[in-house]
């Protein structure tokens, strides 16, 4: 069995910064930068990747492919991967955080690293996709990236079998795909710029034990899939956002900063979801 991970950065253990998972090269554009406080994540981000790796080729998997799934998607320091592993990194990826579940033989996809949707209290960094991206909604069901990502894995049939993060992440990720899903919580958030760690090397062990868990049940496990003519609808924090949006075909302006449209399912949802973010990425000047 081929085995893919999704990791994202905010849930590492001892993250609880913007500064600490911004890449340097960012300038100062969306906050301050820190070339050291980032170095030191994304070690600790590729040691809990590896913990995974470890896990699911001790639980069986044949191969594991990692999808660098934060930001510009560059942070894992490939000379650290566990050498076993093939990688994905870079942004413009037609599968964004779930590029590698469309492979041949992949039965599970695991998520490292994941933090909770945007608006959540008590949840380190918790937002979704961007900043600027209030909500998410499936049907009227308010979810964040795991959801997102859980779509387009159900397109192909794989099912989403561990989550890592803060425990509100793991919480959200198995109150929408099941309590199935391995979690492992790595720290426990007072506010969305605190939080109670575990010490890293606990938690890559917990990470490697969790991971090795998912892949022995993975096989027991159904993918969730979105139901056909699911309506989507994404809130923005700003009106202009929505002026945009809604002038892709197929998309609605259903509020001041609301725009909706329907999905035959995950891979033409996350098509569409790329395309109106784009349109929404506009800068709030002329």
């Amino acid at each position: 069995m081929r085995v893919v991970i999704s990791a994202d950065m905010e849930g590492t253990c001892g993250v609880v910064s913007w500064v600490q998972v911004m890449p340097p090269e960012e300038g100062g554009g969306s906050g301050p930068t820190s070339t050291a406080e980032y170095e030191r994540a994304r070690s600790r981000m590729t040691r809990e990747v590896n913990a995974a790796i470890e896990g699911a080729l001790a639980g069986g998997a044949d191969e594991v492919i990692v999808n660098d799934s934060h930001d510009g998607m560059r942070n894992l320091v490939p000379e650290e991967l566990h050498p076993a592993c093939r990688f994905v990194s870079g942004s413009d990826k037609p599968l964004g955080m779930a590029q590698g579940v469309e492979l041949p033989g992949v039965g599970a996809l695991l998520y490292t690293g994941y933090h909770a949707k945007a608006g959540t209290t008590a949840a380190p960094l918790a937002h979704t996709w961007t900043g600027w991206l209030n909500d998410v909604r499936f049907d009227g069901v308010s979810t964040g990236e795991f959801g997102i990502n859980a779509a387009v894995a159900g397109y192909f049939g794989v099912p989403v079998a561990l989550v890592t993060g803060d425990a509100v992440a793991v919480a959200q990720v198995q109150a929408m795909l099941g309590d199935r899903v391995v979690g492992v919580a790595v720290k426990e958030g007072y506010s969305t710029f605190a939080a109670l760690h575990l010490h890293p090397e606990t938690a890559q062990q917990r990470i490697r034990e969790g991971a090795k868990a998912a892949v022995e049940r993975a096989a027991g496990l159904a993918p969730w899939t979105m139901p056909p003519g699911t309506t989507v609808e994404l809130d923005f924090d700003h009106q202009s956002r929505a002026d945009a949006g809604a002038t892709l075909a197929g998309v609605t302006r259903v509020g001041d900063r609301m725009i909706s449209f329907g999905t035959p399912d995950g891979l033409a949802f996350i098509q569409t979801f790329r395309a109106v973010m784009r349109a929404a990425g506009i800068r709030m000047s002329p």
